[in-house]
C-alpha cells in the first residue's frame, strides 16, 4: 500500500479542522507526485495520474497548486527539506567524531534516506532535470548545500580544497543519480567505502581532515 493511500482521510464524518484536511490533501498530492513519476517520468505523468493516487479531486488539486510544475516544485521542496533535516541531525551527532567515522555516518544517512524513499529520491535527483529551469536551479541549490557539507566534513579551508570538494560532490551526485535512474538502490552501498578510502588516500587535497 502506498504512502498516499495510507494518508487518505476516513470516510464519513470526522473531527478534523479545515486546516488539517487541507494539510492532509496537500501531503497526499505531494507524495503521489513522486510515486506517479516512478512509472512515467515527469513529462509522461499527467495531473490525472497524480489525482488518482492521491485520492483527491481536480478541483482540490488546483485549489492548492497552480499547475503540475508548481506541484513538482512543492514536492521537490518537501523531499529536499527532509533530506537536509536528516543530514543536519547526523552532522550534529557526529561533530566530535574522527573524519572517517563522520564521513561514514553522513554517507550512510544519505544512502539510507534515498533507499527509504526511492520515489522522492527519483524526484529530486532524476526527474528534476525534466521539470524546467526553476526546478534545475533548486537542484543546483541543493547541490551547493551538499558541497558545503562535504567541505565541512573534510576540513576544506583553502579555495583549492573547496573546489576539490565541489568536484567530489559532483562525482557523488552523478554516481548516485545514475543508480537511482537505473533503480539500482542496492549497489549504492558499494561506493560508500570506496569514497571514504578515496578521501583518506587523498591527504589534504579535499581538506585537512585526512592530512598527514
Amino acid at each position: 500500500m502506498s504512502d498516499s493511500t495510507l494518508r487518505q482521510l476516513p470516510r464519513g464524518r470526522h473531527h478534523l479542522s479545515r486546516e488539517q484536511v487541507v494539510a492532509s490533501q496537500r501531503e497526499r498530492i505531494l507524495v503521489a507526485m513522486g510515486e506517479a513519476m516512478t512509472e512515467r517520468g515527469y513529462v509522461g505523468t499527467p495531473v490525472a495520474a497524480v489525482l488518482k493516487r492521491a485520492g483527491v479531486s481536480r478541483e482540490t488539486f488546483y485549489e492548492l497548486f497552480r499547475s503540475k510544475e508548481d506541484c513538482f516544485a512543492a514536492a521537490f521542496d518537501r523531499a529536499s527539506a527532509a533530506f537536509a533535516a536528516r543530514l543536519h541531525q547526523v552532522i550534529t551527532e557526529s561533530a566530535d567524531t574522527d573524519a572517517c567515522t563522520r564521513m561514514d555516518r553522513i554517507l550512510t544517512a544519505y544512502f539510507t534516506h534515498l533507499s527509504d524513499d526511492p520515489a522522492a529520491a527519483r524526484l529530486f535527483l532524476v526527474e528534476v532535470y525534466a521539470a524546467g529551469p526553476s526546478a534545475i536551479r533548486s537542484r543546483m541549490a541543493l547541490q551547493h548545500r551538499f558541497v558545503e557539507v562535504a567541505a565541512a566534513m573534510l576540513g576544506a579551508e583553502t579555495a583549492q580544497q573547496q573546489f576539490a570538494c565541489s568536484t567530489l560532490a559532483a562525482a557523488i551526485g552523478f554516481m548516485v543519480t545514475a543508480k537511482i535512474a537505473d533503480d539500482d538502490l542496492d549497489s549504492l552501498w558499494e561506493i560508500k567505502d570506496q569514497l571514504i578510502d578515496l578521501a583518506r588516500r587523498s591527504g589534504s587535497v579535499y581538506g585537512n581532515a585526512f592530512a598527514d
